[in-house]
């Protein structure tokens, strides 16, 4: 099989958006936001692309390979190699990332929660129903309305 790589954090690795998008544009990445809203801890995955999440705002946490909690604050660089497992945490106030990604993709599909019992083949995690639920009723609570059409 072959070796998962695994997660690391920069802590203090900027001071102002201004540098995360200077460190992004000075590696030649992808850069997008991602907005996190209250919703539950996540099951345990990876992703097929490397990604580099530069927290902007807030606090969070995630959980490693080892199922080892490791906090996040505002000014931390979170590097995610392809392959490594982790979990986002449980998220009560709202946390924004800008994220870094190698390749131009759909960020839906750069983030896409891949099953750690296929690795290193991408199989989609299949998540509990329930769960899923629970997850669908918070990212549409904090979803903004739609904006009006005419």
């Amino acid at each position: 099989m072959t070796e998962q790589a695994v997660l690391s954090v920069e802590r203090g690795a900027f001071g102002t958006m201004q540098e995360a998008l200077a460190q992004i544009t000075s590696q030649g990445l992808w850069p997008t936001t991602y907005i996190s809203t209250p919703s539950p801890e996540l099951p345990v995955h990876w992703h097929d692309t490397n990604i580099q999440g530069y927290l902007v705002k807030g606090e969070t946490y995630i959980l490693d390979g080892n199922n080892e909690r490791v906090d996040l604050s505002a000014g931390d660089k979170l590097l995610l190699p392809a392959g490594s497992l982790h979990a986002e945490g449980t998220i009560t106030d709202e946390v924004v990332y800008i994220v870094g990604l190698e390749d131009c993709l759909p960020f839906q599909h750069a983030l896409r929660m891949l099953d750690p019992a296929t690795y290193p083949n991408a199989v989609m995690l299949s998540l509990d129903p329930d769960f899923a639920a629970e997850l669908f009723a918070a990212l549409q609570a904090a979803a903004p309305p739609p904006p009006p059409i005419g």
